[in-house]
């Protein structure tokens, strides 16, 4: 098989990474691209660090198994299929499913600590930050969190202003000039999300052998 192109995605919270994955990967057969989500990577409830009121805090970069994440891309690499169970972000209603990443041309790591963790970002080959301003950003995770996950607004607001922008410019703003591919998600990411198609079409094309 050829050797697996690694491709770092990341950006703030509601920055439009999904959307923009979404689109990425229709655009490729399955057997030609693999995504493995930081959100799948998530610590147990128990696990999860908290702020001064005990509430936790979904958005430090504590939250997540770096370790294993880092791991299970290394045996990507290495040509070997990946189980990991889904993460249901606690969702009592829903039954996490087993997901399978099987080795591929391209694969895709995603998630808003992947250029702060060095276990993650020494192993990318490619580095894409997704940009937006703050008050977009609130707009959609208000969004998202709401509609989508059922969240109580006071409790979006809360978590923004305490965990999702502290993190921000912490953990994620500072490490946006390490990205090789900065992509700004104001309006729309079509003309980036043009150019990332045509170049990963190539490398899947010239990649050398494992």
């Amino acid at each position: 098989m050829r050797k697996p192109y690694i491709v770092g995605i990341t950006g703030g919270s509601a920055s439009g990474k999904t959307l923009f994955l979404k689109q990425l990967l229709a655009t490729f057969e399955p057997e030609e691209i693999c995504l493995i989500s930081q959100d799948n990577y998530y610590k147990p409830k128990n696990e999860q660090p908290k702020d001064d009121l005990g509430v936790e805090n979904y958005d430090s970069p504590h939250s997540f198994d770096f370790v294993q994440y880092a791991a299970d891309i290394r045996d990507i690499q290495q040509g070997k299929k990946v189980f990991k169970q889904e993460y249901t972000f606690n969702n009592p209603n829903v039954i996490p499913k087993m997901l399978t990443f099987n080795p591929a041309p391209v694969v895709v790591v995603e998630g808003i600590f992947v250029l702060y963790s060095p276990e993650l970002s020494n192993l990318l080959d490619l580095k894409i930050f997704i940009d937006a301003k703050d008050y977009i950003k609130l707009k959609r995770r208000i969004v998202r969190d709401k509609v989508e996950r059922g969240c109580d607004l006071d409790d979006v607001l809360y978590r923004y202003e305490k965990h999702v922008m502290p993190t921000y410019e912490k953990y994620i703003a500072p490490f946006k000039h390490d990205a090789d591919l900065i992509i700004p998600n104001n309006n729309d990411f079509e003309r980036g999300l043009e150019m990332v198609k045509v170049f990963l079409k190539e490398k899947i094309v010239h990649q050398p052998d494992l």
